[in-house]
């Protein structure tokens, strides 16, 4: 199994609201994609609790049954729609950590 961690940070220029629309936003997408992708186990998107210590808006702990079924999830229709429509526009950064469990 794989373990594929998302870290991002949110626009800066978003006023309060919008970032709690875009975060909402980012958690059904990216939980919604559960039986829709295959190999992909498990999705969690953490929006809130966040504290100040943090230099990151949005978490995504996802689980995929391999790297191969990483790589699938990665160019699946249903999963680049979600980027492409709730998480890059509104994104500045991002970091990723990929690792076998």
């Amino acid at each position: 199994m794989v373990k594929h961690i998302i870290l991002w940070t949110l626009n800066p220029e978003l006023s309060a609201d919008e970032k709690n629309t875009v975060k909402a936003g980012i958690k059904a997408g990216l939980e919604g994609l559960v039986g829709k992708v295959p190999g992909l186990l498990d999705v969690k998107v953490c929006i809130d609790g966040r504290l100040e210590s943090s230099n990151a808006d949005v978490m995504l702990d996802s689980t995929l049954e391999s790297p191969e079924a990483l790589k699938a999830y990665a160019t699946h229709p249903d999963h680049v729609a979600v980027a492409n429509t709730k998480v890059r526009p509104y994104t500045v950064q991002r970091s990723c950590l990929d690792f076998e469990i």
